[in-house]
């Protein structure tokens, strides 16, 4: 072993076990490692010098993803389809792939709430979402989306990263990959989930699959303290984490010097690096309470029916504005996943878009009055829809092969609605939009082309539309 030398005096507490302990308690925080790696000339860890910039000069910058767990049912939403009242109580004609068969009544059941169309556009939205329906001028509405899996988590990991297996990076892992950070003192990829309850599939949400570690989301709480972990224990003074984070950063360049190919030293050495620095910026960031009265109320902070969520739309705001280039923002945890309404439907939609209506809309119209949206996209989309007839007694199961999602700002077209559905609101008739084209249209957005942007991985190129196989185009008719 080639010797080196310890950065100062070793605390007297401090022994090589715990500070490899220490590493390890903080591997949920690698992701912040990429804030500071343009302060390093590491190619292994460099955002800018290695090609991957983007190929154009970008509509796009920054991205809030409002994902909405368990599959909206579109029906219900966004697609009204008053043939399905012709044929309620009726076999479905060909019948329906459902994921509960068993359950699968195959009676035809229309909605029971009124739509009404919005804006100079006259979209159509459900009684539901009236305050999303007031942004209709400033939203595509994308009605032809379908997946290629029925079950949560395939399709789950099929929106996040291009193919529903796991261990892909997501897309807010290829954009920081691509672009970096827009500010070096913040993580470049944020995510903001129920701080009282786990996420469906968990970290996969947020993965940096078989990129360098440094490329995850990080995680950060919408309630109490922002940050995990960057309290000191009691008994440690500054001086003993200064120094145990030199030692630390020592004893893992010593190992890089013998095993260069393992990335995750490049992610822990610059993590541990701005552990010690992050907090306060992180903090003033997310702290709402320098928003205005007028701002929280147009967020709905003061109703209960909205939740922890509209802390998360508001915060994500803040975050794009002090810099930060893609937040993930999921669902408040509402009777299991929120839009999963295999019973009880029309009850629980009704509560799901109580809590996400105001908030999301808020984000949209605030976003649109600051100038955000110019280079800013927000998409809202679930990992697919429900299906036209009845679960059980009261309920829609998993529909993959149609549902809806809203996009606004950074170059996309607003007001349009965009692909059609049959007569039952079951299969896409018109302008099929498959995940991966629609992960080709954002990358276009951010100046990338999907098919260059590529990682080595088990000797093939691999990227998040795997356009080789796939064939997949961005859709340039959703553009301005």
């Amino acid at each position: 072993m080639s010797k080196f030398r310890l950065p100062g005096p070793v605390p007297e507490l401090l022994t090589r076990r715990a500070s490899l302990r220490n590493i390890a308690e903080k591997t949920g925080w690698l992701a912040l490692a990429s804030t500071i790696c343009n302060q390093r000339s590491d190619a292994a860890c460099d955002f800018s010098s290695n090609g991957r910039m983007a190929h154009f000069t970008p509509p796009a910058t920054r991205m809030v993803l409002l994902f909405q767990h368990g599959g909206p049912s579109q029906i219900d939403l966004f697609d009204p389809k008053p043939a399905l009242r012709k044929y309620a109580g009726q076999p479905m004609p060909g019948g329906v792939e459902a994921f509960f068969d068993k359950q699968d009544s195959s009676l035809c059941t229309p909605s029971p709430f009124r739509f009404s169309q919005h804006g100079q556009s006259g979209m159509e939205f459900s009684e539901l979402l009236p305050h999303l329906a007031g942004c209709a001028d400033d939203l595509t509405m994308i009605r032809s989306l379908h997946t290629v899996v029925n079950d949560h988590e395939g399709a789950l990991r099929h929106f996040q990263t291009g193919k529903p297996r796991v261990g892909r990076p997501t897309i807010g892992a290829w954009l920081t990959y691509a672009l970096g950070t827009r500010n070096a003192n913040l993580p470049p990829y944020v995510v903001l989930s129920d701080p009282k309850h786990d996420q469906l599939d968990g970290i996969r949400n947020w993965s940096s699959g078989f990129l360098p570690p440094m490329y995850q989301g990080t995680p950060l709480r919408s309630d109490g303290e922002a940050l995990f972990n960057l309290e000191l224990p009691s008994g440690v003074t500054s001086r003993m984490q200064r120094e145990n984070l030199l030692l630390l950063e020592t004893l893992n360049r010593e190992h890089r010097t013998r095993f260069s190919h393992l990335s995750e030293l490049d992610a822990r050495i610059a993590n541990n690096a701005l552990a010690g620095t992050i907090g306060d910026e992180v903090v003033a960031a997310m702290d709402i309470s320098q928003e205005t009265a007028a701002t929280r109320q147009m967020y709905g902070m003061e109703h209960e029916e909205t939740g922890t969520y509209s802390r998360r739309c508001l915060m994500a705001r803040r975050l794009l504005e002090h810099g930060v280039r893609f937040v993930a923002v999921f669902n408040d945890e509402i009777m299991g996943d929120p839009w999963d309404t295999h019973s009880d439907h029309n009850a629980r939609i009704q509560k799901v878009s109580r809590n996400v209506d105001q908030p999301s809309a808020a984000l949209i119209t605030d976003m649109r009055q600051r100038g955000l949206l110019e280079d800013s996209i927000v998409l809202w989309i679930g990992e697919f829809g429900r299906l036209p007839v009845a679960q059980g007694k009261d309920g829609r199961d998993h529909n993959r092969h149609a549902f809806t999602a809203l996009v606004s700002g950074g170059g996309f077209r607003p007001g349009m609605v965009y692909g059609s559905t049959d007569d039952f609101g079951y299969r896409v008739t018109e302008h099929p939009l498959s995940i991966g084209e629609l992960h080709a249209t954002l990358l276009r957005q951010f100046g990338l082309e999907h098919d260059k942007l590529t990682f080595p991985h088990q000797g093939r190129q691999e990227s998040l539309t795997d356009a080789d196989i796939t064939g997949v185009k961005p859709r340039l008719e959703l553009l301005v």
